[in-house]
């Protein structure tokens, strides 16, 4: 019995999922098969009931489960000290990161990072916000990066900075001519909006009502970039952060105005699942975020 194998049947229990364990460990899914087959041929046991349609351990497979947890968090934590003595930061460093973050906040903190440590590889997923929940907590992705993040006993979140929002309308657009916006000046006007789960949007909802200001909602989009460009065409006006509009701002495509009366501004954070045994790579990672640039 090798510890790959406890891994892979740890990966596809917390992810109930032959696809997602297969793709964390790199191997096929018959792959992820056979070894499954392997360790109940080893323990003269089964370990998953086949016969359900939803994913389910047996007692034995739970029991292999709760042992296999600590062997592998052990292994993976006595594999960490090895490399800190040694001084060697390498491996894999697989992130999970909403689009606003992932194209805008994230690149110059991986080519500052890479250029520290360039035997690590860092691999980005771009994914809705509940998907990097799903993908931390099925241990498909080491580290997540969302806004607005939502506390889970199964996580840890650290707290990495807050980014001002603005309203953002086209150029030619009456509310382009001002520096500073009153909440009032809202009122009415066609708004281009991200879909309704979007934490972001959320927030968003939850200020206008706050002020008792109604907009009207032409377009719903479910990443930032086509909010952008259903501005850029005067479809009607969106908040988004400041962060995602400088490029368009500069180049005089979009124009961006602070809004008075609020605190826009939305809190990023790192989540990563609770005692996880992160690698050297990875806690260099999230010291990197946390610093400013």
């Amino acid at each position: 019995m090798q510890i790959e194998s406890l891994k892979v049947f740890c990966d596809l229990t917390e992810t109930e999922s032959f696809t997602k364990a297969a793709q964390i460990n790199h191997i096929t899914q018959s792959a992820v098969s056979q070894q499954i087959s392997s360790l109940e041929r080893q323990f003269k046991a089964l370990l998953i009931e086949r016969s359900k349609k939803k994913f389910r351990l047996t007692r034995e497979g739970d029991l292999l489960y709760q042992a296999s947890k600590e062997i592998v968090q052990t292994y993976e934590r006595l594999h960490s000290q090895l490399q800190e003595l040694k001084d060697i930061i390498s491996g894999t460093v697989r992130v999970a990161t909403i689009y606003s973050i992932g194209l805008h906040d994230l690149p110059p903190y991986i080519k500052r990072y890479l250029k520290s440590y360039p035997t690590v590889n860092v691999h980005v997923e771009y994914r809705r916000a509940n998907q990097v929940y799903e993908d931390v907590l099925g241990n498909v992705v080491d580290l997540g990066l969302v806004a607005y993040p939502v506390r889970d006993p199964k996580l840890e979140i650290i707290p990495l900075r807050k980014e001002p929002m603005v309203l953002i309308c086209h150029p030619n657009h009456p509310l382009a001519k001002s520096k500073n916006l009153k909440m009032s000046a809202l009122a009415g006007q066609k708004f281009v909006a991200f879909e309704a789960d979007i934490p972001t949007r959320k927030a968003v909802d939850k200020v206008l009502r706050e002020h008792g200001v109604h907009v009207v909602p032409v377009m719903e989009f479910d990443n930032v970039e086509t909010v952008k460009r259903a501005v850029e065409i005067d479809a009607g006006v969106a908040i988004v952060p400041l962060t995602c509009v400088q490029e368009e701002v500069a180049d005089k495509t979009l124009a961006a105005v602070h809004l008075d009366e609020a605190d826009f501004s939305r809190p990023i954070g790192l989540l990563h699942k609770k005692n996880k045994v992160l690698s050297t790579a990875m806690k260099q990672f999230v010291a990197m975020l946390k610093e400013p640039l």
